[in-house]
């Protein structure tokens, strides 16, 4: 099984998305789709930005109409999509400190439980492609290593995980989940278009998004982060 993945927004607060999101894909032809995507950004895109290796979904130079149409696109080619997200302000204790937050062992977290959504599985190969990402105190090899160990010991006898973390310039399918975790991250930030653009992507979704550490102040402590006692 190929697993592509990209995601949306950033963890600090200066950043004005409410929720930071993960989205994935499978798809059973992988060469199909990359060649399909590099054929739609020729044929319907402004002449300026054709020869660019890659075309983003916030990228400005974008009508909302062709985004639209973009997002359609991708989902006329069989992707199977799932995602999960996390509520900024239900980031857990653990992941801060007194000045900083660990937004490396987070995003390792939350991608390690991103793909045990596609658990159990008669596959014997889960080979996961992810956009490069600077990690905060977690080396490429330590990312690689926890997640692995977070699927492994759900994978059949003799199941492999391997992990890349590769230049979306040189892959088209992690271009397709960049446009696929924008068009999930435009509904949940409630953005312009973000319901007409996951009223697009629901067909494609398989099961529902998972909401990480849901409630997790309210539940655990019953206060919010830095609220004092």
């Amino acid at each position: 099984m190929y697993i592509f993945l990209d995601e949306s927004g950033q963890f600090h607060d200066s950043h004005s998305d409410e929720y930071f999101v993960i989205g994935s894909f499978t798809v059973c032809d992988t060469r199909r789709t990359a060649k399909r995507l590099k054929s739609w950004y020729h044929s319907k895109f402004p002449k300026q930005m054709r020869g660019q290796s890659e075309i983003k979904f916030s990228d400005s130079g974008i009508t909302d109409k062709l985004r639209l149409k973009t997002i359609k696109f991708i989902c006329s080619l069989d992707v199977r999509i799932r995602f999960s997200f996390i509520k900024k302000s239900n980031i857990p204790d653990e992941y801060r400190t007194k000045n900083t937050l660990e937004s490396g062992l987070l995003y390792t977290a939350i991608v390690g439980e991103t793909l045990e959504t596609y658990l159990p599985t008669d596959d014997l190969l889960l080979h996961v492609f992810c956009d490069q990402r600077r990690l905060k105190g977690v080396s490429k090899k330590e990312f690689t290593e926890k997640v692995k160990a977070h699927l492994l010991v759900n994978l059949p006898k003799g199941g492999r995980v391997k992990i890349e973390m590769v230049d979306s310039q040189e892959f088209p399918n992690i271009q397709i989940a960049d446009w696929v975790v924008g068009g999930i991250a435009s509904y949940l930030n409630k953005k312009p278009l973000g319901d007409r653009m996951f009223g697009l992507l629901k067909n494609n979704i398989i099961g529902e998004g998972k909401e990480m550490f849901k409630n997790y102040w309210d539940v655990k402590y019953n206060k919010k982060p830095n609220q004092i006692d």
